[in-house]
């Protein structure tokens, strides 16, 4: 499969030595990504940091609160007011720990598995959109490599 031609030039000044720095190419990817994200996802009332905690909380792991705010970055009141807003909207739930007691566990709720559904239908469409110049292979080879880079 041959690279899809997209209309983004490369900028004047992409030809600084900036312009192959790894974490500035993150940025401006990520920073890209999200414009595209957030306007997909504002459809489902969310943004995010919302789908990233809502994904979580389908996938089946019983993450706590602490766990989220550890794997997505995030200071732990940030955590507690993302979940707290989806609770509100009935797509999460607080559920007493099964290995602690004591720890809080996020699981999703019917409506959140629905929700989630739609909204990673919506993302699909935006990162096929966001990487329409790299092939099929390029693709699977950037999730590895990043995957690699980040947890070895």
């Amino acid at each position: 499969m041959t690279p899809q031609s997209t209309d983004v030039q490369t900028p004047r000044l992409a030809a600084a030595q900036i312009g192959r720095d790894v974490g500035l190419l993150l940025a401006k990817l990520h920073a890209a990504g999200s414009v595209l994200n957030n306007r997909a996802l504002g459809d489902f009332g969310l943004r995010e940091r919302s789908f990233s905690v809502l994904t979580l909380a389908c996938s089946g792991l019983e993450p706590t609160q602490r766990e989220l705010a550890d794997f997505l970055s995030l200071d732990p009141s940030q955590v507690v007011s993302l979940v707290d807003d989806l609770e509100r909207r009935g797509l999460v739930e607080r559920a007493q720990g099964k290995q602690d007691r004591r720890a809080k566990i996020i699981v999703s709720t019917a409506e959140g598995r629905r929700i989630h559904t739609k909204a990673r239908a919506a993302l699909a469409v935006c990162e096929q959109e966001q990487l329409a110049s790299l092939s099929q292979d390029e693709n699977a080879q950037l999730r590895a490599l990043l995957s690699k880079a980040l947890w070895g």
